[in-house]
């Protein structure tokens, strides 16, 4: 019988058995070592993010929420990209399921505390880490973005992941206004381990490799290097269900069906419904060296980086054989088109800290860059006929981020309750944006007319099928520069009662111009093991370069008010491009946000530890991408800039003002079970809701055009198109040699919408089971089974279904995905 139906069949008794196993050990076995009543302090995690002069303290004693997920966690979730990784592991971080296509999905949208991946921060070790050369042009949730691709960090290299759920523009500059996510490296000096996992899904595709090392070594003065090495290959898969049986080739002269007809495989067309295929290689290394006190005192060097090259495959859009552009000579049958990305990235940083009389120093530069080669495979511009090329190289995308850091702190005795800690910075970045053109063939327009057969006489559609190439017009590069400095004052007004303030000014070269950011954060202990914890600040986010002079073209398919599919080529274009301007396009400026939080913690037993925070996120000016402008008012205006005929077209602009306001809680509780081992138990919470309290005036041009600037479907998507609530239950089980480890995770509903109401789509709330059973077979040799969404659960099957290609049966936005039920092992070595 199919394992899937099996599991959904017994899948309340496997539940119940696999939280139940540690009171049946405890009862049946009474030979175990107990549990070292020192482990129960492993809830008391440590953190650094937030603060400075390489001070820490427990996560739960910060005024700011923080959660630490940590590298064990990361290895025994069975998924092996890191986004998916915090998707599961994280409640106020979220990652839709397919959400587009092209770089849409090589880049995969995430969101934090309902704000886009690019409103969120991201630090390795301390330091800021670059954005992805890949903008989300395609994706609906999160468009636009272009955020920081967390894939591309091997997750070998991690030894934990502080995420601040706080504002924290004051003490990092743009970007942080959802949060900052801090990637902690490994920095062991000795030993190593070797990881290798294999899984694939329930209907048999998706198949996935993995393996991953990591390797330290001792240096002198106790210094270390730390080496990690990472590869992963996820192959495909589709749940597209055609059910048309209608005509997929044109008629015979005669007015006869095409024989064809009865044997041609219809599922061949709907291959992009869902994961594309990647291969991702990435390397790490950490490394200290403390050269004793021959400068000032105490001075270490330190270097880490990563390195990652990947490739991806995805089906873009399916062209069916009677398709104008599906040339008989070239497809007689029809054809995919697929994207491929080749991509290489890294991020090196040199640096030294240290000390000098009272005061301790940090001084380092971080180089990043992330380098994609976009090209199109199997498809072909019909526009030059039968001899077009059916690969092409569509264009290069290239981001470079230079970043100097200086820090500087010392504690100072005012006489206070507690020292007051000082600390200063000042920093520097530089970022560049390049595109480069494609192949002439990839953005020409040929004048080849269709000799005969059905579409005899007829000029095919301009532009590659799917997408087309950038062309020398549409290519170019951006700089700027960014000086900012930074003070920041921490201390305990009385043992009771801490505070923070940080406050930034920065100036961006260019249109930025000037920006400055405070913040003020408390915590007031009320009795021992319970306190209140608040904080209040402003911050910003500086336009994205790419989303600056970004311009492509491509197809988009689209849902019409009758529920009828259809493609659509639209041109994206820079908001300062003059044909933009016709459409209503003004320069873009910073989106800047005001941030509140208030919370309370609690220690009430030794091991138990329980936080409530609810925060409101004001954000204005916030850049969105416009609705979809398409008619012959706006063909005739690109035309009028030299574009072919019958584009439709879209621009990024500063067009709302939002509020988010949501609720976190969280509650762990390691206990002991003495002969039995110990379990970990885990609660988590987040609910969040984004309104829209202002809308910019649609321009005159697109009004007198009938058009609304920021329209109802992207309305939808900016504020219902993920889970307001999402909950994890989780336990973890450690005896003996085996472990055993569930999750319940509950992502609440979601609305797709369409461009009229007829076409909203409900997604209902679904309760997603994960399991991963592991036993030391020896010292170093460990074997674990597990299965993520363990009994076979997919979204609901509302979709609006483009019946000849099978799509959207489950919609794009599931935040779980629409390939159901995955299962995995994994052998893990230690030396």
């Amino acid at each position: 019988m199919h394992a899937a139906v099996l599991l959904k069949r017994h899948k309340f008794l496997l539940l119940a058995t696999a939280l139940a196993l540690p009171v049946c050990a405890q009862a049946a076995d009474q030979t175990a070592p107990a549990t070292d009543a020192a482990d129960l302090d492993a809830v008391q995690e440590t953190v650094v993010t937030g603060l400075r002069g390489g001070a820490h303290r427990a996560a739960i004693d910060s005024p700011s929420p923080v959660d630490v997920v940590g590298a064990a966690q990361l290895a025994e979730t069975g998924k092996v990209g890191l986004k998916e990784l915090l998707n599961q592991l994280v409640p106020s971080f979220n990652l839709p399921g397919v959400n587009g296509g092209g770089t849409s999905w090589t880049v995969r949208s995430t969101t934090m505390r309902g704000l886009n991946g690019d409103q969120a921060l991201v630090l390795v070790n301390g330091k800021r880490r670059h954005n992805t050369a890949l903008i989300n042009n395609l994706a609906r949730i999160a468009n636009g973005g272009v955020p920081v691709d967390l894939d591309l960090i091997p997750v070998a290299a991690i030894d934990h992941i502080e995420v601040l759920r706080d504002g924290a523009a004051a003490q990092y500059g743009s970007d942080a206004i959802a949060g900052v996510i801090n990637i902690i490296l490994k920095k062991q000096p000795g030993g190593g381990s070797v990881d290798s996992g294999l899984g694939q899904n329930y209907g048999g595709d998706g198949f996935t490799k993995h393996v991953a090392a990591n390797y330290g070594l001792d240096l002198p003065r106790q210094g270390f290097l730390n080496l990690s090495a990472d590869y992963k290959d996820n192959q495909s898969a589709s749940r597209a269900a055609p059910t048309s049986v209608a005509n997929l080739y044109n008629p015979l002269p005669g007015g006869g069906r095409d024989p064809r007809e009865a044997t041609a495989d219809r599922t061949f067309y709907g291959g992009g419904y869902g994961p594309g295929q990647e291969t991702i290689y990435s390397g790490s290394y950490n490394a200290e060296l403390p050269l004793g006190d021959k400068i000032g005192d105490d001075v270490t060097l330190y270097s880490f980086s990563t390195v990652s090259k990947r490739r991806s495959r995805k089906n873009t859009g399916s062209f069916l054989p009677n398709n104008l552009n599906s040339l008989a000579e070239v497809y007689p049958n029809g054809f995919n088109a697929l994207r491929r990305i080749w991509e290489t990235d890294f991020q090196t940083t040199v640096g030294g800290r240290g000390g000098i009389g009272a005061w301790a120093w940090d001084l380092s530069t971080t180089y990043g860059r992330d380098d994609a080669k976009l090209d199109g495979e199997n498809t072909l511009n019909a526009t030059l006929g039968p001899t077009s090329p059916t690969y092409f190289h569509l264009a290069d995308q290239t981001f470079d981020q230079v970043s100097t850091n200086l820090d500087v702190s010392r504690p100072l005795d005012l006489g206070w309750s507690a020292p007051v800690t000082l600390a200063w910075g000042l920093e520097h970045r530089y970022e560049r944006y390049e595109i480069g053109p494609g192949d002439p063939a990839s953005y020409a327009i040929g004048t080849y007319v269709i000799p005969s057969g059905y579409y005899a006489g007829q000029h095919p559609a301009p532009g590659l099928a799917s997408y087309s190439g950038t062309s020398p017009a549409d290519s170019g590069a951006i700089a700027r520069n960014n000086g900012a400095a930074y003070i920041d004052l921490a201390t305990n007004l009385t043992p009771a009662w801490s505070v923070d303030a940080a406050g930034r000014v920065e100036h961006y070269t260019g249109a930025v111009g000037d920006t400055a950011s405070g913040k003020i954060a408390t915590r007031y202990e009320l009795a021992p093991g319970y306190a209140l914890r608040g904080t209040v600040s402003n911050g910003f986010r500086a336009p994205s370069l790419a989303q600056t002079i970004y311009a492509s073209s491509t197809f988009t398919g689209t849902v019409d008010a009758a529920g009828n599919y259809i493609t659509l080529p639209i041109k994206v274009l820079p908001a300062t491009s003059g044909e933009a301007k016709a459409l209503g396009a003004t320069p873009l400026t910073p989106e800047t946000s005001t941030n509140y939080s208030v919370g309370v913690t609690a220690e009430p037993a030794h091991g138990l530890q329980l936080t409530l925070d609810a925060y409101r996120i004001d954000i204005k000016d916030r850049i969105v991408q416009t609705g979809l402008l398409t008619g012959a008012a706006v063909s005739r205006i690109l035309q009028a800039a030299g574009y072919a005929p019958g584009l439709s077209a879209q621009y990024y602009t500063n067009a709302v003002d939002t509020r988010t306001e949501g609720v976190d809680a969280v509650a762990n509780y390691l206990v002991d079970l003495g002969q039995a081992g110990d379990v970990r138990l885990g609660a988590a919470y987040s609910w969040t809701r984004t309104y829209i309290t202002h809308i910019k005036p649609t321009p005159t041009q697109l009004a007198t055009l009938g058009y609304a600037l920021f329209d109802r479907q992207k309305q939808a998507d900016l504020t219902d198109a993920t889970p307001r609530g999402k909950a994890i239950l989780s336990a973890d089980w450690h005896w003996d040699r085996l472990r055993v480890g569930t999750r319940l995770t509950r992502y609440g509903s979601y609305t797709e919408a369409g461009t009229v109401a007829a076409n909203d789509r409900t997604f209902g709330a679904k309760w997603i089971t994960d399991l991963d059973v592991g036993v030391d077979l020896t010292d170093r040799l460990s074997l674990s089974l597990g299965a993520n969404n363990l009994f076979d659960v997919y979204p609901d099957a509302i979709g609006i279904v483009d019946a000849k290609t099978g799509l959207n049966k489950y919609g794009l936005f599931s935040p779980f995905g629409i390939t159901g039920g995955y299962y995995y092992s994994r052998l893990s070595v230690k030396f």
